[in-house]
């Protein structure tokens, strides 16, 4: 097999257990809080305490892989991810099981960027799309199978199950990374900045923990505001810092590059749509249409059918029609789709909602491909390792800010009319969501239209043309 689709597929392992982990633990956590003897909305501080842990520690991945080299990180990645599972099937208390999630958070906060560096440092830039089709589409997967593969897990074995799986799949990525990772792998002994990470931790901690607290209130809100009072006012001061710093941990200066910023920008602005769905529409069909956890997930298994057939179709989408034009119009599409799933009843039929969802995983993955691959158009190799943590980052705030709006839109909605949660609420929630996700399609449209055609190749078919 090619090295182009042999080094993604190799990431993907890791990038895939990460994924589909970060949501299948929510459809199992009353097996989990009835079986260590807590409540289930106490439980949600374990989810809290997962993205803090990513939020804290993303930002120093870039640093540790060029200090350390690419490659060991990536695999001591996977094996603490591997520690922190084996931490939490063996958890028998609310305190153990929040602590044992925060240490498999470390392990995922190293796993997603330095494996997108290994894929950017291994790759042409005229391969690029190709390769990121290969690396989206499993971790992709992960969000829309984990309901599905958790409801499984815990309704016919055990909620331990969810966490022992990640074993002989961590091994087989960490051994192939050892055989079929041949990737440059110098080392950069630049000086960490210790302020600029301290910083940093607050500013991202703070906002990912205080979004968590006031989108699933396990806490009082107001240690969500103070919380984000605090990361915003952290944020602030590391951008002073930042400004004054040689070296700085995250440098805000790449925002110098159009196409990086443009990504980052309206990635951010889709990704809040994508973000919330996981959230909203199991909800929906389990509160709102009466159906169990497992048939909610095998409703909504059908976008990852389509994010695998958008592997086959996003190179030759990119190399046709140019990024500006195809991540415009995937995005609006895309946005609509979200929207449109505001519409569904109990009475819709099935096959309608799953050719929506299915439509909507095509180009979900098509644009995180494209948008994902553009934004290495215009970056150096010298700065990869700071773009992909930069990258990272925008992801982990805009998926937290997803859920945060979904939430907070919910529970508006329920507070006008009676403090009950009905149809309306969803209904409500994916258009708003749906319409964010969708004015990311104006930054796109507004580029010239042979941006990043080094990467996707437009400008060849162009000039073939001529």
């Amino acid at each position: 097999m090619s090295p182009i689709r042999v080094t993604p597929l190799i990431l993907a392992v890791a990038l895939f257990m990460e994924q589909m982990d970060s949501t299948v633990i929510a459809t199992s956590l009353p097996a989990i809080a009835a079986d260590i003897g807590t409540e289930p909305i106490s439980l949600k501080l374990a989810l809290t305490s997962y993205f803090v842990a990513l939020a804290i520690f993303i930002p120093i991945s870039g640093w540790m892989a060029d200090r350390f080299g690419a490659k060991n990180i990536f695999r001591l990645a996977i094996f603490v991810f591997m520690l922190g599972s084996l931490a939490c099937s063996f958890s028998y208390s609310l305190e153990t099981f929040v602590i044992s999630r925060f240490f498999q958070g470390i392990g995922s906060s190293m796993m997603t960027p330095v494996g997108r560096l290994l894929l950017v440092r291994s790759t042409p830039r005229n391969e690029l799309v190709n390769a990121m089709a290969w690396l989206t589409v499993p971790a992709l997967l992960g969000p829309v199978t984990g309901p599905l593969i958790g409801g499984f897990l815990t309704t016919y074995l055990s909620w331990h199950w969810i966490f022992w799986v990640n074993i002989p799949i961590g091994i087989a990525g960490i051994i192939l990374a050892g055989i079929f990772l041949k990737v440059p792998d110098g080392r950069i002994p630049r000086p960490i900045d210790f302020v600029g990470f301290i910083l940093a931790s607050f500013a991202f901690a703070g906002t990912v923990f205080g979004l968590s607290v006031v989108s699933l209130p396990a806490l009082p809100l107001i240690y969500g505001y103070l919380t984000l009072a605090v990361g915003v006012t952290s944020g602030i001061l590391y951008l002073l810092h930042a400004r004054r710093t040689e070296i700085p941990l995250l440098d805000p200066a790449l925002l110098r590059h159009k196409l990086f910023r443009s990504s980052i920008t309206a990635g951010s602005m889709f990704r809040i749509g994508v973000g919330a769905v996981p959230f909203l529409l199991p909800l929906m069909l389990q509160l709102g249409f009466g159906l169990n956890p497992f048939q909610s997930g095998a409703i909504t298994f059908v976008s990852a059918i389509g994010a695998i057939a958008s592997k086959f179709i996003a190179e030759r989408v990119y190399r046709r029609f140019g990024f500006p034009r195809a991540l415009g119009w995937a995005s609006l599409l895309g946005g609509l789709l979200i929207a449109a799933q505001g519409l569904f009843t109990p009475d819709t039929w099935v096959p309608v909602m799953m050719g929506v969802l299915l439509l909507g995983g095509v180009l979900r993955s098509v644009f995180f491909t494209g948008s994902n691959a553009l934004g290495y158009a215009d970056v150096s190799d010298d700065e990869a390792s700071q773009a992909t943590a930069i990258v990272a980052v925008a992801q982990q705030l805009s998926v937290a800010f997803g859920v945060a709006v979904a939430g907070g839109l919910l529970e508006l909605s329920t507070r006008l009319h009676g403090n009950t949660l009905s149809l309306v609420d969803f209904q409500l929630a994916f258009v708003v969501v749906g319409v964010l996700s969708a004015l990311a399609s104006i930054v796109y449209f507004r580029l010239p239209a042979d941006a990043g055609s080094n990467v996707s190749g437009h400008g060849a078919i162009a000039a073939s043309k001529e």
